[in-house]
């Protein structure tokens, strides 16, 4: 209490945000219950019937949610196996380019477009993408395709346009802490390791990435934990007739179950059944890399 005194005008400062979790992660909670319920817009939350574990039931043996969960999982899959290496990759590169104008022009390159909405990167990737876009009047001109041909029409092409896609928005920002952690490592570690005669290579395996493990063992559970949780503004944006059998993921389908038609229990249980499943992936992540870190936690 005493520190607490003392630091009181610092302590004020996370109120706003503790506040703001309270109010928008805390109390609506409560409304969890009505996924045990049967609710509709003319009752309360304390008046619907409850239904106990009907919706799950329901939502366990439809086939649409199913399709959804595999389409989730597979883009999730590419995003995790491309999207995690790739900041550490561009990282890595960017804190050994030595001129300071060139990397400052890379970093606003990479990170740019992260500040831009999917409503826009979309566009782009539509206009792009199209019959008579960029990528299919190049493929095209070099000989690889006879004829041009809309990309994003075909559902085949869809699970990597997504995650291609997601990593060109994200890889930028992903940089940003590999950054700082590899600005804190001791210059000397790199200096011993000259004199030993270690090449960049072996800098970079033998240095960097075994003092950046803390990080991306954190960064890897965090991803592992959002892997049931793709990003439902690209799939609104990117999404059309002809590519939905691949496009729908998990929370497009519950946005349009809850919100298009009305079935806010049905909508309300899938998704805290995916945030239970999620939870655990979390917990089971963090078990195995904590197991692999000579039972060392990163939290």
């Amino acid at each position: 209490m005493q520190r607490f005194k003392t630091e009181l005008p610092i302590q004020l400062m996370i109120l706003p945000g503790v506040l703001f979790m309270i109010i928008f992660s805390y109390i609506p909670i409560y409304g969890l219950i009505i996924a045990f319920k049967s609710f509709s817009v003319t009752d309360t939350i304390g008046s619907a019937p409850w239904v106990a574990f009907e919706n799950f039931k329901i939502a366990f043996t439809d086939k649409f949610f199913w399709e959804s969960v595999v389409n989730t999982l597979a883009i999730s899959f590419l995003k995790l196996i491309i999207g995690f290496i790739s900041p550490i990759i561009l990282a890595i590169m960017i804190f050994e380019v030595k001129d300071g104008k060139f990397k400052k022009i890379v970093q606003t390159i990479s990170y740019l477009p992260h500040f831009l909405s999917w409503v826009v990167l979309g566009g782009m990737l539509i206009s792009w993408l199209s019959s008579t876009g960029m990528l299919s009047t190049l493929l095209v001109n070099i000989g690889i395709m006879e004829k041009q041909r809309n990309f994003l029409v075909n559902p085949d092409n869809y699970w990597f346009i997504a995650a291609l896609s997601d990593v060109w928005k994200n890889v930028g920002w992903g940089t940003i802490l590999y950054l700082a952690t590899m600005a804190g490592i001791d210059p000397t570690y790199y200096e011993a390791a000259k004199i030993d005669g270690a090449s960049k290579l072996q800098q970079i395996w033998h240095i960097t990435l075994p003092l950046m493990r803390f990080m991306i063992i954190l960064l890897f559970i965090l991803a592992v934990s959002g892997i049931l949780d793709s990003n439902l503004d690209q799939t609104l944006v990117l999404i059309n007739p002809l590519n939905s059998s691949k496009a729908e993921v998990i929370n497009s389908y519950v946005f349009k179950v809850g919100l298009a038609q009305g079935d806010f229990s049905y909508a309300t249980a899938v998704g805290l059944a995916i945030s239970v499943i999620s939870l655990i992936l979390v917990i089971v992540t963090h078990a195995i890399t904590k197991r692999l870190n000579d039972n060392k936690s990163v939290f």
